[in-house]
């Protein structure tokens, strides 16, 4: 290497030297701030990987052992900590800043180091508030091994009281004992805009003392089949604020707690049994004996199904019960046990398919509403 191209190296070297030490704000070369970006971008990277990372151990976790507490304990940690890594990142950036007398002011240091408290306690709040989840789970096996459904309603109820708990703590604490935000006084300040929040929440709070009801009196549980206001289902979730009923049309309707507090709640799914009652016309010219075998026919029919008998105290009735204008009168009513309801519709469909082969069989003709005129001639 010759004399010169060294004495140029040099002076390239000096030259990116004083580059890399010119200070931008007093006490902090542009390195510092170069050192700043590079924590910013590893903590990134190195969060991604750890939630990467966590989230591949516990998937490999549930697919040999199934779900449990170390499967959903890593489930629910593996996106906060990447926002606790990001937490440390800052930390060690304001490490790398100079501050005070000799670099910058401060105050911006303070909320710095504010600001990296914040985003620590948030992905301590986020992981907290996703450990709700390991919660829910031990609460569905324990109410798994009830006989009520009671505790069930309860356990969606807790997992949002749980969350929203944490939430509200999270950003209190956040607000007030990090970053100082005085929320005391401006809570304290807030009596007109109180008065106009409660006015504004009175249908919510109505609706939180109407699921208060609901849990008290039990006029229903999940999974059971209600009609409430016309809509008829099953009971999907009961929250705070409504009540979720699946129609039968496939249809999700959500209803107000306080509607179904002050509402008549028809609780088909406690029913013992599901009734039908029917009349089944023939004609006149049936005469006597046919009507008396169309009863005795249908008697034969039902005493042959065993979910119309399962219950001795409620037997099938059949009783030649009236001279319509246009028909003689069955009146037929029997109940169905168990109280399925697309049971119910298969016994009827079995009962109806009965009745018209023996009746075809017998040549009982069924009657429609007719009319017959005579015309008298002079």
């Amino acid at each position: 290497m010759t004399v010169s191209s060294l004495t140029g190296l040099l002076g390239s070297t000096g030259l990116w030297a004083q580059t890399i030490n010119y200070e931008i704000i007093k006490g902090n070369a542009i390195w510092r701030f170069g050192v700043v970006l590079l924590v910013v971008l590893a903590a990134l990277a190195a969060g991604r990987i750890a939630q990467y990372f966590v989230s591949s151990i516990a998937q490999r976790s549930r697919q040999k052992l199934g779900v449990n507490m170390v499967t959903l304990f890593l489930t629910a940690i593996s996106k906060p900590i990447s926002v606790a890594i990001f937490a440390i990142g800052l930390f060690v950036c304001r490490a790398v800043l100079v501050f005070g007398e000799e670099g910058i002011d401060p105050a911006i240091g303070t909320y710095w180091t504010k600001i990296a408290q914040a985003v620590a306690a948030i992905a301590l709040a986020y992981a907290l508030f996703r450990l709700v989840d390991l919660v829910e789970y031990y609460l569905q096996l324990w109410t798994g091994k009830t006989r009520t459904k009671l505790d069930d309603m309860l356990v969606p109820v807790i997992r949002k009281s749980l969350r929203i708990t944490i939430a509200i703590i999270a950003v209190l604490w956040i607000a007030d004992g990090i970053l100082d935000a005085e929320i005391r006084t401006i809570l304290l300040s807030a009596g007109v805009g109180g008065i106009a929040i409660a006015l504004a929440a009175k249908d919510t709070v109505a609706n939180f003392f109407g699921s208060v009801a609901i849990f008290a009196d039990r006029p229903f549980q999940i999974d059971e089949l209600v009609k409430i206001n016309g809509h008829f289902g099953p009971v999907e979730d009961v929250g705070f604020r409504s009540t979720r009923i699946r129609t039968l049309e496939g249809h999700l309707v959500t209803i107000p707690n306080n509607t179904i507090a002050n509402a008549t709640v028809e609780n088909v799914g406690k029913r013992p049994f599901i009734r039908r009652t029917s009349n089944i016309t023939i004609t006149y010219d049936s005469g006597h004996t046919k009507a008396d075998r169309a009863v005795k026919i249908i008697k034969e029919i039902l005493a042959d199904v065993p979910q119309i008998n399962a219950d001795p105290k409620y037997p099938p009735r059949v009783y030649f019960s009236d001279f319509n204008d246009w028909s003689l009168n069955i009146y037929m009513s029997y109940w169905v046990k168990p109280p399925d309801y697309w049971l119910w519709h298969q016994v009827n469909e079995r009962v109806n398919f009965e009745i018209m082969k023996r009746f075809e069989a017998e040549k009982i003709d069924f009657a429609f509403p007719s009319q017959t005129l005579y015309l008298k001639k002079e």
